[in-house]
C-alpha cells in the first residue's frame, strides 16, 4: 500500500480467501464498495486486473485432488466470479486484464495443472470480449514468463533454474515486475482501446 500511496493515490487493503470462489468475490465487493464511496463518491471502478494465482511446480503424478481443486479455484474460478461480480460496477470504456502465463505457449511438464488453469483464463478472455465490447470495455490477457516475484522466489534462488530461465529469454535475463506492469499499463491506456480479446506475450521472448 505504501508503494501505491507514494504516487499520491489512495489505497485500501482487502482480504479474502480466493479458494472460496464466489463467496470470496462477494466479500471483496462488499469491502470495496464503502472504500470506493469514501474515495470517489460512488461504487465504480475503471480497471480490473486478475493477478492472483498459485503455481506449485508439481508434475502430473505429484498433484492430488485437493491441490488441483485449490489451484483451479484460485487461478480460474476466482477470476471468473470476480468479473461476474464486478461487471456492472466497471465503468463504460473500462479495462479488464487477466494474467496468464507463457506456459500456455511452451510445454509446462513441470506444472501442467497451473498451465491448464491459465489456458482456461485465455479462453475466458476471448469469450467475454464481445459481451463487454458493447460498453467499450476491453478484455485482454497477458502471458508473463519467469518473473522476480514472491511466487517464483524459491525457484529463482536455485542457480541452475535461474540460468535456465535467463537463457530461455530473448533478452538473456529474468523478467522484473516493472516489465510486466508496463505492458498492463499499455493495455489499460486509451491508446489500446481498439484491442480486445487478445492474449499478449509478456515473457521477454521466452523460447522464441
Amino acid at each position: 500500500m505504501r508503494d501505491v500511496e507514494a504516487f499520491g493515490t489512495k489505497a485500501v487493503a482487502i482480504q479474502a480467501d480466493l479458494r472460496r470462489g464466489k463467496t470470496a468475490t462477494d466479500l471483496i465487493w462488499e469491502q470495496f464498495k464503502p472504500a470506493a464511496v469514501s474515495a470517489i463518491g460512488e461504487e465504480k471502478l475503471d480497471i480490473l486486473v486478475n493477478n492472483a494465482g498459485i503455481a506449485p511446480g508439481l508434475t502430473l503424478d505429484q498433484v492430488d485432488e485437493a491441490l488441483f481443486d485449490d489451484l483451479m479455484a484460485i487461478n480460474l474460478k476466482a477470476p471468473f466470479f470476480m468479473i461476474q461480480t464486478l461487471a456492472s460496477a466497471i465503468r463504460d470504456n473500462g479495462r479488464i486484464i487477466n494474467v496468464s502465463t507463457a506456459f500456455t505457449r511452451v510445454a509446462a511438464t513441470s506444472d501442467p495443472v497451473y498451465a491448464a488453469s491459465k489456458g482456461a483464463i485465455e479462453t475466458l478472455t476471448l469469450a467475454l470480449a464481445p459481451q463487454f465490447g458493447a460498453r467499450g470495455i476491453t478484455v485482454n490477457a497477458i502471458m508473463p514468463g519467469a518473473t522476480e516475484t514472491d511466487m517464483n522466489a524459491d525457484k529463482l534462488a536455485i542457480p541452475g533454474v535461474r540460468a535456465m530461465f535467463e537463457a530461455a529469454s530473448a533478452f538473456g535475463r529474468v523478467g522484473q515486475a516493472d516489465d510486466v506492469a508496463g505492458i498492463i499499463a499499455m493495455l489499460v491506456s486509451e491508446q489500446a482501446h481498439w484491442t480486445t480479446g487478445q492474449t499478449i506475450d509478456a515473457s521477454g521472448g521466452t523460447r522464441l
